[in-house]
């Protein structure tokens, strides 16, 4: 099964000017915990609601989305498959993977999206196991 065939295709970003009250309110409205930042239809970074809380705050909530967001971005092919999915998502320690086509965003994939399919049920189960060991070393 490939990447695609589980993606959330309907991802709504936000640009590297924005401000972060405009990003913690497209969360809010949203309901998601990242959002990926865009320019030209790239994705150039990635903004956590943790990034807001903790790096957000020493701009007194005044800044722009460059100055919170993590530059360097994991992306995965949307013709990639889901075992190399949680693969990059173990190595890399992180829950969740844009997903992105002739370098261009078109999804998002979560470990819970890799959670519920049964093929995969054993790669997220592996994944999530070496991103919770490494949290607590």
């Amino acid at each position: 099964m490939k990447v695609r065939d589980v993606m959330s295709s309907n991802v709504e970003s936000c640009s590297n000017q924005d401000s972060l009250q405009a990003v913690a309110s497209k969360m809010e409205s949203l309901n998601v915990g990242a959002i990926p930042v865009v320019e030209n239809g790239q994705v150039v970074g990635m903004i956590t609601d943790r990034d807001l809380a903790l790096r957000g705050i020493g701009h007194n909530g005044n800044g722009h989305a460059s100055q919170v967001m993590s530059n360097n971005i994991v992306t995965i092919d949307a013709d990639a498959n889901l075992q190399e999915a949680s693969s990059l998502m173990a190595q890399h320690q992180i829950r969740r993977l844009p997903v992105v086509e002739n370098g261009n965003l078109v999804g998002m994939l979560s470990l819970g999206d890799l959670a519920v399919q049964d093929q995969s049920d054993e790669s997220a189960g592996e994944a999530l196991s070496q991103i919770s060991q490494n949290d607590v070393q």
